[in-house]
């Protein structure tokens, strides 16, 4: 063997996120290996990761694993993999919804499942969370279709349309909707909301830290007394949120809210959990929508929605644009029971072929 070790993979965008996406089999099958020859792909530890890769960013150093599933109301099994540039860390404590969309795609592409004339239906068992997702790729002819008229904010151009319909992510990370058992808890002096559908995440008024909520991402981040605060919180209502100690771990996701500005539901800014996000996550917007549906939450003081239907469609405003997140949901009392939610994202196959690491990372056990 040479001093280089060469990975079958491919690299897509999946929604306003970018990752390398891997087969199973492909990987090492004991963890340490398989997340130090992840970490030397994207070329972590490294802010620029120049050495790999990745991008230098967090929304460019995702990973995802695919293999067929052997559940019998899957057809892939999806592993989202965090790899962080700036420490030696691949995390698996949250899920991503925008590499997700590419999932269907490359589960095509590479034969996992075969593909209709028309419209392809892919059912992913999400591991991290432990649900379900269905993604509707476009296959005309019988192979992906990339190009349309799909537009989401955050992307260039139109891609062809991915619906993605979510089942039964309620308190899949936290085990409940609302964590905590409250619609409202006070933390650190703040009045914040603590919910999980989908993916863990505290809202909070931005005017309650002294913001207008509708600052560039780059100036929250300058803050550093703003910073400072939200970090506090995020400690604190690790335990609350049946997270444990979050000192190293990606999630909850801070999530400051304002009133809308371009007639959506709320204006969000969101911590990833030290960065501002430029837009917002899938799960994060799926869980800030949610809590605009809750009675007397905070997501719903500042959404000022009125009287809520059982099916809504809500625009979940960001930094470059906004998430439409449709929800239907059923009412008892004060409280809501989600159904499902479901979004629209695209997604674009950018290069397949081989990534190379050091042989010598590889763990003999496992050539």
């Amino acid at each position: 063997m040479g001093s280089q070790r060469a990975i079958h993979c491919s690299v897509l965008r999946g929604g306003t996120s970018k990752g390398l996406y891997f087969r199973a089999e492909d990987l090492p099958s004991d963890r340490a290996t398989r997340d130090a020859v992840l970490l030397a792909a994207m070329g972590s530890p490294d802010v620029r990761e120049i050495d790999g890769m990745g991008g230098g960013h967090p929304l460019t150093s995702k990973v995802a694993v695919v293999r067929a599933s052997d559940r019998p109301d899957a057809d892939v099994d999806y592993l989202f993999l965090q790899v962080w540039p700036d420490r030696a860390e691949v995390s698996d404590n949250q899920n991503c919804g925008n590499l997700l969309a590419g999932v269907g795609p490359f589960a095509i592409e590479e034969g996992i499942v075969e593909a209709n004339i028309g419209t392809t239906e892919v059912r992913i068992w999400m591991e991290n969370t432990q649900s379900l997702a269905v993604a509707r790729v476009a296959t005309p002819s019988g192979q992906v279709r990339y190009d349309g008229d799909a537009r989401i904010d955050g992307v260039p151009g139109s891609s062809a349309p991915i619906p993605i319909e979510f089942l039964d992510v309620a308190g899949s990370t936290c085990g409940n909707l609302l964590p905590t058992g409250h619609v409202v808890d006070v933390v650190q002096g703040l009045r914040v909301t603590c919910i999980d559908n989908g993916m863990p995440v505290v809202c909070i008024k931005a005017s309650d830290l002294g913001l207008t909520g509708y600052e560039d991402p780059s100036a929250i981040e300058a803050n550093a007394e703003v910073c400072e605060k939200i970090e506090q919180v995020r400690l604190a209502v690790g335990p609350l949120m049946n997270l444990g100690d979050v000192t190293n771990k990606s999630v909850p996701k801070m999530t400051l809210l304002a009133p809308a500005r371009n007639g959506g539901a709320v204006t969000t800014r969101t911590f990833i959990p030290k960065r501002v996000h430029e837009a917002i996550g899938v799960f994060g917007a799926v869980s800030v929508a949610t809590a605009c549906l809750i009675a007397g939450s905070v997501a719903a003081d500042v959404a000022q929605l009125g009287d809520v239907d059982q099916v809504m469609t809500l625009d979940i405003e960001h930094p470059t644009g906004y998430f439409s997140v449709s929800m239907d949901v059923s009412h008892d009392g004060d409280s809501i029971r989600v159904n499902s939610c479901a979004l629209l994202r695209t997604a674009r196959l950018l290069m397949r072929g081989d990534v190379f690491v050091p042989s010598s990372i590889w763990s003999s056990r496992d050539r």
